[in-house]
């Protein structure tokens, strides 16, 4: 079930993620969320890391390799 807390806004427009909800999806220091609008909300996803990700992708290749072809695509962009 969704529980709602209330949160300030500073002059910034920052505002704090409760710790029970950072806990919950693994939100730290230097995480990225994607931010979604609708007509009514405001909708904060997290993005998972890459390293996060290795675990479930371990089947198809190491997070070496992964690591390596992302290294090799950034290279070829510049």
């Amino acid at each position: 079930m969704a529980v709602a807390k209330r949160v300030k806004v500073t002059r910034q427009g920052q505002t704090t993620i409760p710790k029970d909800a950072r806990e919950k999806f693994g939100i730290d220091v230097g995480s990225v969320l994607e931010v979604h609008t609708t007509d009514d909300a405001i909708v904060f996803r997290p993005i998972p890391r890459l390293e996060d990700l290795a675990g479930s992708l371990s089947k198809y290749a190491s997070a070496r390799k992964v690591k390596e072809s992302l290294d090799r695509a950034r290279e070829e962009e510049d």
